[in-house]
C-alpha cells in the first residue's frame, strides 16, 4: 500500500506541476527521479542511478542514456527521459541502440506522463520493437501499479519480469486487435462468423451485410456481459440487505419488552418531565438493556434498566456516556436517583 500511495502522490504531484515544467532537465527532476526513487533506488547513490551513463556503440563514442539503475553492480534498467510535452512515438530508436551495448534486459523510454517498458522477448539482446508494459501515470491503475511494483528494488527478479513480460505484451496487443475489430471488423473477421453460420456463397453484398451483423452482435455480446456482471453484483449487494434485514428482525423477535420495564420507563418519564416534554423521552428495548433515551437518539442516552436478570440495577449516564451501574430492589427505587437523572439532562441540553 505504501508504493501505491507514493506512484499516486507523483501523479498528483505532476497534475499539479507540469504546466510551471518547461524544459527536459526539469521534467527529469520534477517527475522521473522520483518515480526511481518510489521504485526504492536512491537517485543520490551513484552506485545504484549512474545520470548520462555510457553506452558506446562500437567507433561512435560518448552515446549517453540519461539513467542507469544498478543492483549489485550490474545494470538492471535503463532510463530514456524526454520532455513531458514530447510524444515518445520518435524516440525509441535511440534507446534501442543503448539497449544492444548494455547488459540490461530491459529498458524504459519516460516523458514522466507516459511510462514504457521494453525488452527483449523476439530475439536476445535485442531490444523489442514494442513494450510489454505501458501506462499514463495520471491515469494509473491498480493493475499496472502491481506491474511496476515487479521492478521495486525488494521485489526485482529478471526472471519473473521476463516471464510475466510475454503475457503482458501479448494480451496489450491482442485487446488493441479486439478493440480496432469492434470498432471496423476487418474482412477476415466477418468472414470468421459468417462461414460458421451462413452456408451460402460469401458474395461482396453477403460480406456487407454480415460486417454490421458481426459489428452489432459483438457490441451486444459486450453490453450483455457487462449487464450480467452488473445484475450479478446488485443481486449479491440486494442478497446481503436481505439476510442483514432477516438478522434485524429475528434480532426483534427475541426482544420482548416486561409490564415492569414499562412502568420503570413511566417513572423516569415522571422525573424527567420536570425538564423535557414527554414526547422527547424514549425508549428502545433490546436483549441486553432497556434504554431511554433523549430524542430517541443512541448517542443521547438518559439512563438504561438492566431488570430480566437476578440482581435489578438502574445504569446511570456520566457527561462522558459512561454508564455507572446501581442496584435496586424493584422499580421504585429509581426515584432515589432522581437528582441523577435530572443532571443527566444538562448534559445534553447544555
Amino acid at each position: 500500500m505504501e508504493f501505491q500511495s507514493q506512484i499516486k502522490a507523483i501523479a498528483d504531484k505532476i497534475s499539479n506541476l507540469k504546466d510551471k515544467i518547461e524544459t527536459e532537465e526539469s521534467t527529469k527532476h520534477a517527475f522521473v527521479l522520483p518515480f526511481i526513487n518510489a521504485l526504492g533506488y536512491d537517485a543520490f547513490n551513484p552506485t545504484e542511478v549512474v545520470p548520462e551513463f555510457t553506452a558506446d556503440l562500437g567507433l561512435k563514442k560518448g552515446e549517453k542514456v540519461d539513467y542507469a539503475i544498478f543492483q549489485n553492480n550490474t545494470p538492471i534498467l535503463i532510463v530514456e527521459c524526454k520532455n513531458w510535452k514530447e510524444t515518445l512515438d520518435n524516440h525509441n530508436s535511440q534507446l534501442f541502440r543503448y539497449f544492444h551495448t548494455t547488459k540490461t534486459r530491459f529498458a524504459l523510454l519516460t516523458n514522466g506522463i507516459q511510462y514504457r517498458f521494453y525488452t527483449d522477448l523476439e530475439q536476445p539482446n535485442k531490444m523489442d520493437e514494442k513494450p510489454f508494459l505501458e501506462f499514463d501515470i495520471t491515469k494509473i491503475k491498480d493493475n499496472e501499479i502491481h506491474e511496476i511494483s515487479k521492478f521495486h528494488k525488494s521485489n526485482f527478479d529478471v526472471d519473473k519480469i521476463v516471464n510475466n513480460a510475454s503475457a503482458l505484451k501479448y494480451t496489450k496487443e491482442i485487446k488493441k486487435c479486439i478493440a480496432e475489430e469492434l470498432m471496423v471488423p476487418t474482412h477476415d473477421f466477418v468472414k470468421l462468423f459468417a462461414n460458421r453460420v451462413y452456408s451460402g456463397r460469401l458474395t461482396e453484398k453477403v460480406m456487407e451485410e454480415f460486417t454490421e451483423i458481426v459489428q452489432k452482435a459483438f457490441n451486444q455480446t459486450v453490453s450483455e456481459k457487462v449487464n450480467d456482471r452488473l445484475n450479478a453484483a446488485l443481486n449479491k449487494e440486494a442478497e446481503k440487505q436481505q439476510l442483514d434485514t432477516i438478522e434485524v428482525k429475528e434480532e426483534e423477535c427475541k426482544i420482548v419488552t416486561t409490564d415492569e420495564e414499562l412502568d420503570g420507563y413511566r417513572i423516569v418519564v415522571a422525573i424527567l418531565r420536570r425538564k423535557l416534554p414527554v414526547n422527547r423521552i424514549v425508549y428502545r428495548d433490546t436483549q441486553s438493556y432497556f434504554g431511554i433515551l433523549l430524542d430517541n437518539n443512541n448517542r443521547k442516552p438518559l439512563c438504561r434498566l438492566h431488570l430480566n436478570a437476578g440482581t435489578k440495577y438502574i445504569g446511570l449516564i456520566d457527561k462522558d456516556k459512561n454508564e455507572t451501574r446501581e442496584v435496586i430492589q424493584s422499580v421504585d427505587d429509581i426515584y432515589q436517583f432522581e437528582e441523577v437523572l435530572l443532571n443527566t439532562v444538562d448534559f445534553y441540553i447544555d
